[in-house]
């Protein structure tokens, strides 16, 4: 079981989608990637997404902040696909990902 005092691991995908000029959305969303690096969850880059794993609050919370990353970057809008895996047993990416 992957749980703690602070709850079962998880994982949360997001897809940021901020609402800038084109030439500008990949500077923007490496902002927000280098965020969830700063953050020290784990994490796995996708073409689409970005998958962390970790706790419940800590995850929406990089959520919550990626947006506002977005706003403070000229973003008028910032749309966001967000997935979650949870499980009370936990979860972790590498369970999800291990070779047959």
């Amino acid at each position: 079981m992957h749980m703690d005092k602070k709850g079962p691991i998880m994982n949360v995908s997001l897809q940021i989608l901020p609402l800038v000029p084109e030439n500008q959305l990949y500077p923007v969303v490496d902002r927000v990637i280098a965020a969830i690096k700063a953050s020290g969850v784990t994490y796995v880059v996708g073409p689409m997404e970005t998958t962390m794993q970790g706790y419940m609050d800590e995850l929406f919370e990089i959520v919550k902040q990626a947006h506002y990353i977005c706003i403070e970057a000229g973003a008028e809008r910032v749309a966001a696909m967000i997935k979650t895996d949870f499980r009370l047993q936990g979860v972790t990416i590498e369970e999800k990902t291990a070779p047959l």
